[in-house]
This record gives C-alpha cells, structure tokens and sequence, in this order.
C-alpha cells in the first residue's frame, strides 16, 4: 500500500475538527485506507496516525502498541469520544506531525474509549499507560489540537525558535520529495 504524505505543523488541517463518519459511505475504500494508515504509520515508526494527518478530514485514527513479546496491538477508532478519565501522566511525548520535537505532556492516566471498529460495530476501549497516552494524542488530533497546544503557555513561547526552525527544514525535506516538472 502507498505511504502516505504526513503532513506537518503548520498544515491547516491538523488545526480543524475532523468531520464525523457515515461509515456506511466509507465502508468500500475503509480497507485500502487503513492499509495505507498503519504503513505509513510503520514506515516512521510511529504508534499512533490520524487521518488529518494524512490530510484526510475524517474522525478516523489508527494505533498500534507494542506489549511485550506478543503481537502488536492494532486498534482502529472511528468517530470516538472519551466517556471517563482519570488518573494522571506526565510524560514526554512526540508527533509525526512533528518531528524531531519532544515535550513533557500532562495527559490522564486511564480513559475509556467509545468508537466504532473497522467493521462498524460499537466498541468501549479501557486503556491505560501509554496506551491512554495515545489514545488521547490521536482524538486531540481528530479535534484539532496538536500536542504542543497542551503546553502552558510559557513553554510553547520557548518553543517557537525551535518549531520554526523545524518547520524550515520540513518544508527543504518535503521540496525535495516533489519531482521537478519537465517540459515535454
């Protein structure tokens, strides 16, 4: 399956709310697009993607967790909400939207998760530790936030030359994937 462009911060896209998902309309292409999600998500070794993130303006996200020696753990969440959460976490945390930048997030402990699957049936997802970590990462994303809009405010000020800096070489890395046109 094709791996797709991630986009990064500054993309429009990664700052709206996702629209929420007939999946009845969505069901013929669900399974080529997943298959496109997770390896793309693979290929950068990530453990969560949004579709916003591949420029996608759906409430649909992917995660996959490792736990110990057994098979990873591959979740697909469509059109989910947060019923409970609670507990807290301070731990750093990163995103394909933005690599390269890491920072200590505050997020809550354990959530539990309500969805539909890849199939269309409802689900309720109890998750704790990072995999609650990534839950609520991936639904920030389905909502618009990204995860340095998490920050006190302080903290995204000290941030700014770095992001800018970047968001500069993001910009040379993504030209230089673009072919040249040719006049033929």
């Amino acid at each position: 399956m094709p791996i797709r462009r991630i986009c990064k911060y500054g993309d429009k896209i990664l700052e709206k709310k996702t629209k929420k998902i007939d999946f009845e309309e969505l069901k013929k292409n669900l399974p080529a697009l997943l298959a496109d999600m997770f390896d793309t998500m693979d290929a950068v070794g990530g453990i969560g993607l949004a579709a916003n993130q591949i420029g996608l303006d759906l409430r649909l996200a992917v995660i996959k967790i490792k736990r110990g020696n057994e098979e990873p753990l591959s979740i697909v969440i469509i059109n989910p909400e947060i019923a409970e959460k609670s507990g807290s976490l301070y731990e750093e945390e990163g995103c394909l939207s933005f690599p390269g930048l890491f920072a200590r997030i505050r997020r809550a402990a354990r959530v539990k998760l309500r969805a539909v699957n890849e199939k269309g049936l409802p689900i309720e997802i109890n998750a704790e530790g990072l995999f609650a970590k990534a839950m609520q990462h991936e639904l920030d994303h389905l909502d618009g936030v990204v995860f340095i809009n998490r920050l006190p405010l302080m903290s995204r000020l000290k941030l700014k030359p770095a992001l800018m800096k970047l968001k500069a070489q993001w910009k040379k890395i993504d030209e230089s994937k673009i072919a040249p046109k040719t006049d033929e």
